[in-house]
């Protein structure tokens, strides 16, 4: 993979372990060559890959200096929250319910007509996702169902018409800006509600019945140019009656070769993107609207429901796992497939050692409220956030001078120098060797406390002396304070 950066040719090669170095060609006294060395290095870093869209025509020639800074607050921020609520909260029976059951539009409505959240209070929403050390929020102003939670003038088919009568986004924006927290807004490309949304294999109205003769047959008098305008005029709306948005997730596209899906065409992608970056020139806009032929067609790329091992993958790139407590998005109330506490710490820390963010989704009740097991684990990850979120915020994958010790993940953070070492295996009274790190360090800790940790060198080595207690936390993390480069 090749990276053009005016004249100079950065060529990224992996090593064995995985990690990105720099290859360069150019004059090595050449001013110009090294401060476009240094900004390559720094994306990096930031967890920004400078290589991953080469080739690829742009939309908006952003540089990547300009890149760097818009983006700098969300990969300095690391954690998120997604909020995935609407009327199949009622239903409580996963958020593709309509879908699943092949629902008509008649049958669906029962739950537009008891939409009533009468314990809605955003606020709580908001206190609860600051204390578990959430930086953002991205809450789904419409799913697939079509329905908006907020009051659109484009249709009636929206929560100020059902019994709760309120714009439910007005009040989370104004609840989790009092917080601090930068704002998102989740917007479904799809729309199962619509009457001009054409049919596409994930249809609930075209689940029994597949053959051409049935698309043919709803198809009839629909028509996709007039959904996509209605799709602009939403979005429009949404980026200009909130105030400042932060972040754009639309979702989604199917890819190139299924031919009943919906492609960028039929969004008119690239002017809703322009149309979006118009409204709100510092957005960040995920990359689900199937624009990949084109280098800026999405700021971060979105892995989905992988495992803390497939992350790895990721490693240079900018992005974000979305990631639910447990298999669903929306509400489900007889689901028992919960992530432990661990699970989650895990998929946190993993995403960060490997330069991306995590998103951990609730799916609020009808009533509006989180449910205990979705407050169960936002306390648990309040506790561990409060003592140990040094090695979470504004850190990003170590240099690879640094080896990881078996049963352990590295963060970094660039800017201060530290080191976070995250005890998976954590034996009390034991010792945990450090390869190659003598000479390195100066200082070493527990995060949690600012305790000290005994160590000693033993050739090129470092051996950590464990405390004869176990830190009260389910993934203890050391801190090393490194010795500045003379």
């Amino acid at each position: 993979m090749r990276l053009f950066i005016g004249l100079t040719i950065h060529l990224p090669l992996k090593t064995r372990k995985g990690n990105y170095i720099l290859y360069i060609l150019s004059k090595k006294n050449d001013m110009v060559f090294q401060k476009k060395t240094m900004l390559a290095i720094a994306l990096l870093i930031a967890g920004i890959n400078p290589v991953f869209s080469q080739h690829l025509p742009s939309i908006f020639n952003e540089p990547s200096s300009q890149k760097l800074s818009r983006m700098k607050w969300w990969t300095d921020a690391r954690f998120g929250m997604f909020i995935h609520w609407g009327l199949y909260s009622l239903g409580a029976r996963h958020e593709w319910l309509k879908h699943n059951e092949h629902m008509t539009n008649e049958e669906y409505q029962r739950y537009f007509e008891e939409f009533n959240p009468d314990h809605f209070e955003p606020k709580k929403w908001a206190a609860a996702a600051k204390a578990a050390g959430m930086k953002y929020a991205v809450l789904t102003t419409k799913h697939h169902d079509g329905f908006c939670l907020f009051d659109s003038k484009y249709t009636s088919y929206k929560a100020i018409n059902t019994p709760a009568k309120r714009d439910l986004v007005k009040e989370y924006v104004d609840a989790f800006r009092a917080q601090g927290m930068k704002i998102g807004f989740y917007y479904s490309l799809l729309d199962w509600h619509h009457p001009d949304y054409t049919m596409d294999n994930v249809h609930p109205l075209v689940q029994t019945d597949t053959s051409a003769a049935n698309y043919e047959r709803l198809n009839k008098g629909r028509n996709m140019a007039k959904y996509r305008e209605y799709l602009k005029n939403q979005i429009t709306e949404l980026l200009t009656k909130y105030g400042k948005i932060d972040i754009l997730w639309l979702d989604w596209t199917w890819g190139k070769g299924d031919k009943r899906g919906k492609h960028a065409e039929d969004w008119g992608a690239v002017e809703l993107i322009k149309l979006v970056k118009k409204l709100q020139p510092g957005i960040i806009v995920n990359n689900r609207l199937g624009l990949e032929d084109y280098a800026d067609g999405g700021d971060f790329v979105t892995p989905e429901q992988v495992s803390s091992k497939e992350l790895e993958k990721f490693k240079g790139q900018t992005w974000e796992t979305c990631q639910t407590f447990s298999g669903s998005w929306g509400y489900y109330r007889d689901e028992t497939s919960w992530k432990t506490h661990r699970q989650l710490l895990d998929l946190l820390i993993t995403s960060v050692a490997n330069g991306g963010n995590l998103i951990l989704n609730v799916g609020p009740t009808a009533h509006g409220e989180f449910d205990y097991r979705a407050n169960s684990a936002l306390d648990s990850l309040s506790y561990w956030m409060h003592a140990n979120d040094k090695a979470i915020y504004n850190c990003t994958f170590a240099p690879e001078s640094f080896v990881q010790p078996e049963g352990t993940r590295l963060t970094y953070n660039p800017s201060t120098r530290r080191l976070y070492i995250h005890l998976y295996n954590f034996e009390p009274g034991s010792t945990l060797t450090l390869p190659g790190y003598a000479g390195k360090l100066q200082y070493a800790q527990l995060l949690n406390d600012e305790s000290e940790i005994l160590y000693s060198a033993a050739g090129n080595d470092i051996v950590l002396k464990m405390p004869k207690v176990r830190p009260p936390y389910e993934i203890p993390v050391i801190e090393l304070i490194l010795k500045t480069a003379k």
